[in-house]
C-alpha cells in the first residue's frame, strides 16, 4: 500500500479528490511547484494549504520561522497577509493550539496533513467549502 505522505501521480487532497494549486503568485510548495506536495526529501511536510493571516505571521515569526521578511538570496519575496502558501502540518497545529490557525483550503491540502491534524480541525477552519 502506498505511503500517503510520499509524492505520486497523483495526489490526493484531504477530501480524497485531486490535489490542486494552493498559489503560484507567490509560488508556493516543498517543490515551488505551486503545489503543497510532499515526498520523503520535505521533513516539515508542506502540506495544508492556508491563506496567511497577519496573526499567523506574527506567531510564526515568534516560533522562529519568519515568512514575512523577503530572503532574495532564496527568491523569497515574503508573505502578507492573504497570500496562499504550504506551510508545515505542524506549525499549523501549533498555529491552532495557540488560537492563530490561518485558514485552509481543503482542495489543495494534501491528504498526508491527516497523518497530523484532524479533518474537523481542517474543516472547521476551511475557506473552501460549500
Amino acid at each position: 500500500m502506498p505511503d500517503p505522505t510520499t509524492d505520486s501521480d497523483s495526489p490526493k487532497n484531504v477530501l480524497g479528490g485531486p490535489l490542486e494549486d494552493c498559489s503560484h503568485d507567490p509560488k508556493t510548495g516543498f517543490f515551488r511547484d505551486g503545489c503543497c506536495r510532499t515526498d520523503d526529501h520535505d521533513q516539515g511536510r508542506h502540506v495544508i494549504c492556508t491563506r496567511v493571516t497577519a496573526e499567523f505571521l506574527a506567531f510564526s515569526q515568534s516560533v522562529g520561522n519568519d515568512l514575512s521578511t523577503p530572503r532574495r538570496e532564496y527568491g523569497f519575496q515574503g508573505l502578507k497577509p492573504g497570500d496562499c502558501w504550504c506551510i508545515c502540518a505542524l506549525r499549523w497545529r501549533e498555529a491552532l493550539e495557540a488560537g492563530v490557525a490561518p485558514p485552509v483550503r481543503l482542495t489543495a491540502t494534501h491528504e498526508a496533513a491527516l497523518r497530523y491534524v484532524t479533518l474537523e480541525d481542517l474543516t472547521l477552519r476551511a475557506i473552501d467549502v460549500d
